[in-house]
């Protein structure tokens, strides 16, 4: 692994000691996906489910030459079906954890939060990226980038909290949230202002707890000392945020792009707020990124194993 991503490798060792943990990977129909699962297995990561349909699944593992004769197989026709059948999985108490295959997100997710069959709780469903910035010396989670598109007040709170907790099982030791907009000041104009008032505001009355939190806050002072010098801004968060919580999807899926292209951050991705960690992976992931989101899963599923409030 690439001595740059020291982040993610600390994440990775330290579930060297912990039982891997049951995953039912959704659709693992291509080299990717399929790869992804077994090199995470080898290193003691998951034991993967793999859920789909048989046939198509070994042909991939044969284009690579990978052995899945030691992989437990559930044989679902097509990806709307794997992701069914891998959350009934989860509900039998057979998997502990999901991970992406060749299928959307949106199809995965529709399955999970289904009313009556899905893996729902009292906590919104929300994404995380924990990223590994080589430039910046927190690893850095950001929020939400991959599930909810415009969030409301109430599904911010959630995020916002999920993001917390998620922070504390990664033994995070201080948590220091920036909500960010693109100023300051809180403008009703810019509605993302405003909702960050309110959000620090639930703080103080305890609704949202386990982290320092400040907001609205740009970009450039969230992570910069200097920039929040200069503008005369006093806070303990501003500086050294560990936890971004951004306006909506399109400015999380830009940052995390942004910072994975431009600064060769790596991004490992995970849903939380059901009843198990969801591990999203891309096709372009690094097999760095790959692992750590494996990693970040297992050790979120060995708290909730442990009584966690993970589960919300």
């Amino acid at each position: 692994m690439n001595t740059k991503h020291a982040k993610y490798q600390r994440l990775i060792a330290r579930c060297r000691d912990l039982a891997p943990t049951p995953t039912a990977v959704v659709y693992p129909c291509d080299r990717s996906s399929l790869e992804g699962a077994l090199e995470a297995a080898e290193l003691g990561l998951i034991e993967p489910i793999l859920v789909g349909p048989r046939a198509q699944i070994e042909a991939v593992a044969r284009t690579f030459g990978a052995d899945i004769s030691a992989c437990r197989v559930v044989e679902a026709p097509y990806s709307a079906a794997a992701a069914a059948a891998a959350v009934q999985l989860v509900r039998e108490g057979q998997a502990e954890a999901l991970m992406k295959g060749c299928l959307h997100t949106d199809e995965l997710m529709a399955a999970v939060v289904k009313r009556d069959a899905g893996l729902r709780t009292a906590r919104r469903v929300s994404h995380c990226f924990v990223m590994d910035v080589p430039s910046y010396e927190n690893a850095l989670i950001i929020t939400d980038a991959a599930v909810n598109i415009a969030p409301t007040l109430d599904e911010k709170a959630d995020i916002l909290q999920n993001a917390i907790d998620l922070a504390h099982v990664l033994q995070i030791e201080d948590v220091r949230v920036a909500i960010l907009s693109a100023m300051e000041t809180v403008s009703a104009k810019v509605p993302s202002t405003v909702e960050a008032a309110a959000l620090c505001k639930m703080v103080d009355r305890h609704q949202i707890t386990g982290a320092r939190v400040d907001g609205p806050l740009a970009l450039d002072n969230a992570i910069s000392l200097e920039a929040a010098r200069v503008k005369q801004i006093d806070s303990p968060v501003v500086g050294h945020a560990n936890v971004l919580l951004v306006p909506d999807l399109e400015a999380g899926n830009l940052l995390a792009k942004s910072l994975s292209f431009l600064a060769e951050a790596d991004a490992a991705g995970i849903v939380l707020g059901a009843r198990v960690p969801i591990i999203l992976t891309s096709r372009a992931d690094s097999v760095t990124t790959r692992l750590a989101s494996c990693a970040v899963a297992t050790l979120v599923a060995t708290a909730q194993r442990q009584g966690s409030k993970m589960l919300g």
